[in-house]
């Protein structure tokens, strides 16, 4: 009759050789693709290492909600068209049409205003001016006609601007601009109490400022950095957090350079993980049999 100690240890080598055969799970990649009901895609992430270096801490997500992150403050996510290459943001403290909010200046860091810029047809509405100020001055050049749009009907068709008209019973100056206006001039230089923002221009022709889309539009470029092929693979796109070099992150505790389960293009600590986790496997594998032949 077999020993039963013989026995037990011939059913645990031939569960361990078994297990063996099976294929591994998939990968579960460590950056998160959701922030509420906004996916988060490359060139994008909240997690650090994740996605585009130059896109590096430029989102947050708080419980549901996703936010732009600017030296200025947090400007709310509406939308991110991936097609399109835009995103949406509303900044909460700006001044609309139905609300006057304090001074403040809207702000980008160097690298912001390059890689992802307010588009084209994001127009900046400069409020309440002084007669000197620099943009109906030296450079007037930078203000334009918007869509046949004028000064009086943003005082006179919004609420929260009445409130100019009031000290002088005229329409004080105002400036519709770029982006290229405000990032090169503060508030205070400009001479102006408050601006507001709004995108879609090319649609607001005849439309009334109390329905026309607060907000900033920002067009961004996708680096190619080969992601596709990274993706493919079942990883996500990410990058080295201390050189900033692309990688694809298979795992939570396995990168490669290019591209998941490819061994050649593993880096030297996890195939070291890898040949460490296969010897131990061999050892047990070879006590078994030792205890199963010989004792």
């Amino acid at each position: 009759m077999q020993h039963p100690l013989k026995h037990h240890l011939t059913l645990t080598l031939l569960a361990l050789t078994s297990l063996s055969h099976f294929p591994p799970a998939s990968p579960l990649t460590p950056c998160r693709t959701l922030c509420g009901t906004t996916a988060i895609n490359y060139p994008f992430s909240i997690d650090d290492g994740c996605g585009a270096p130059q896109y590096r801490s430029m989102l947050n997500c708080t419980g549901t909600d996703l936010f732009f992150m600017t030296t200025s403050g947090r400007y709310k996510v509406q939308s991110i068209d991936y097609n399109k290459q835009t995103m949406v943001v509303y900044d909460p403290a700006m001044s609309t049409c139905s609300i006057l909010q304090p001074h403040h200046d809207f702000v980008m860091t160097d690298v912001e205003s390059v890689v992802i810029p307010p588009s084209s047809d994001t127009i900046f509405a400069l409020l309440n001016c002084s007669i000197d100020s620099p943009v109906l001055n030296r450079y007037k050049n930078l203000c334009f006609n918007f869509s046949g749009h004028s000064c009086d009907e943003l005082y006179g068709g919004c609420n929260a601007f009445r409130v100019f008209r009031s000290f002088t019973n005229s329409s004080p100056p105002c400036c519709f601009t770029g982006y290229d206006t405000v990032k090169y001039m503060s508030m205070n230089i400009l001479d102006c109490s408050h601006y507001t923002s709004f995108i879609n221009v090319d649609g607001l022709k005849g439309i009334g400022p109390a329905d026309w889309v607060y907000g900033m539009k920002l067009s961004y470029a996708v680096p190619d950095t080969g992601c596709g092929r990274c993706t493919r693979s079942g990883g996500a796109c990410g990058y080295d957090t201390e050189t900033g070099v692309m990688m694809c992150l298979c795992s939570t505790s396995m990168n490669a350079t290019r591209e998941c389960g490819s061994n050649g293009d593993i880096g030297g600590a996890q195939k070291l993980a890898l040949r460490t986790k296969f010897h131990a496997f061999a050892l047990v594998v070879g006590a078994l049999i030792y205890f199963v032949i010989f004792i």
